[in-house]
């Protein structure tokens, strides 16, 4: 007996599609580019790779030990210890708060991405567009976080002050000292800092021969530490009248700002003297009549600071006196650090011929960072101030001090 067909009835006001057709007017799930999928991707999995760099867990749980102390009676019997703890509290908020902050948009983001995906096509556009933009967002924003997270040093939230000294090169290594200072000048005004002028001597022919001025602002030693060094110069010398090339050096000096109350450095005032003279440069009638600036030298170490800036005599050897106690601080810092590189590496002194960047103006145009291989042909950009690239690269290096060897010099 043959098999039966049954004829196919189909139910009042439903007409019969092909299998494709029926499947095509079935509703879509929005669509998520790969390359938006990849970047959220990438950004957990960095998030993850910091919140265990900076050991969150292990840091939340020493924030709640010191604020159950603070809780304590009697916790400001002790000024001193308190004020300790207290500081300690504000570092790992200040560390761990923006990460946590941001691990708490990326789920939301993801959150997000998830529901988008499920959603049937054209009834997200307007999530979708948010997903994209807030992805690419928290990917740049994580770039800063990360570079952030990297300045845990101990006075790396001071303020910084910077010192330039033109080298070898007469007038043009003073010119290059002028070039540098407004260099740094502008990347302060870019990230938002002040700049006060602390100390300036002008150059014989041209520029300046040194130059102490004062970066303020949050990190700005963390940042500008990674300039310290020699910087070096090659182009064609507007001061050669027949138009040679001329190789320069300026070397800048970094120390931070550091309050009295944390400095552990005692200076005798057997060890120190005190000169006073008249300050130069554009400052009035009272500049040219009185002796306001101050010249402090430090008899045991013979660091020899200025401070010219104030019309006050008292006031300028106050700071003189700042200045001079965090330059002591850092040398004490590099003598250590020299001790322990005896057993673990080549010695890392700022000193002429161990510069640590090459800026290349002619016959081509070319800035590269020694210690890092960083490097960009823009020049006028980095001349402008744009100099973060290379403090970020110094960073994710672990600070380097002294040039890698691997890194050739282009003349």
């Amino acid at each position: 007996m043959g098999l039966v067909r049954h004829a196919c009835i189909p139910f009042p006001g439903i007409s019969r599609l092909p299998r494709k057709a029926w499947r095509d007017s079935l509703p879509r799930p929005m669509y998520i580019q790969p390359e938006t999928r990849l970047q959220i991707e990438d950004t957990a999995r960095r998030v993850a790779r910091l919140w265990k760099f900076l050991d969150v867990p292990m840091r939340r749980k020493q924030l709640a030990q010191h604020e159950h102390r603070m809780g304590e009676p009697g916790f400001w019997d002790n000024q001193a210890e308190a004020q300790k703890v207290v500081a300690e509290v504000s570092q790992i908020k200040s560390q761990t708060a923006p990460l946590l902050d941001f691990q708490r948009r990326l789920e939301d983001l993801q959150t997000l991405a998830e529901l988008v995906s499920e959603a049937p096509d054209g009834s997200a556009d307007a999530e979708l567009e948010e997903v994209v933009a807030t992805a690419a967002g928290l990917a740049g924003e994580l770039d800063a976080l990360e570079i952030s997270s990297f300045l845990n040093g101990r006075h790396d939230k001071c303020n910084a002050i910077l010192t330039l000294k033109a080298g070898a090169g007469g007038t043009e290594a003073c010119d290059w000292a002028d070039m540098l200072f407004r260099l740094y000048t502008r990347w302060a005004e870019r990230r938002g800092y002040t700049v006060e002028i602390e100390d300036i001597q002008d150059g014989e022919g041209a520029g300046i021969s040194t130059v102490t001025f004062r970066v303020a602002g949050l990190n700005a030693y963390g940042y500008a530490k990674a300039e310290r060094g020699v910087h070096r110069l090659v182009r064609i010398s507007p001061f050669d009248a027949n138009a040679r090339r001329h190789t320069s050096f300026c070397a800048l000096d970094v120390v931070a700002e550091i309050e009295d109350d944390e400095l552990e450095t005692e200076v005798k005032p057997e060890d120190l003297r005190v000169d006073v003279y008249r300050a130069s440069g554009a400052g009035g009638q009272h500049v040219n009549r009185t002796e306001s600036a101050v010249r402090l030298t430090h008899i045991p170490t013979g660091i020899v600071v200025a401070c010219q800036r104030e019309r006050s005599q008292h006031r300028n050897r106050d700071i003189a006196m700042k200045i001079l106690k965090a330059r002591i601080y850092e040398r004490q810092q590099d003598e250590k650090r020299a001790e322990m590189e005896r057993f673990y590496g080549e010695k890392g002194e700022i000193g002429w011929g161990n510069q640590i960047r090459s800026y290349v103006f002619q016959p081509y145009q070319m800035v590269k960072d020694l210690r890092t291989g960083a490097e960009t042909s823009n020049v006028q950009n980095v001349m402008d101030g744009a100099i973060d690239p290379f403090i970020n690269a110094w960073l994710r290096a672990g600070g380097p001090r002294h040039r890698n060897k691997d890194v050739k010099i282009e003349d």
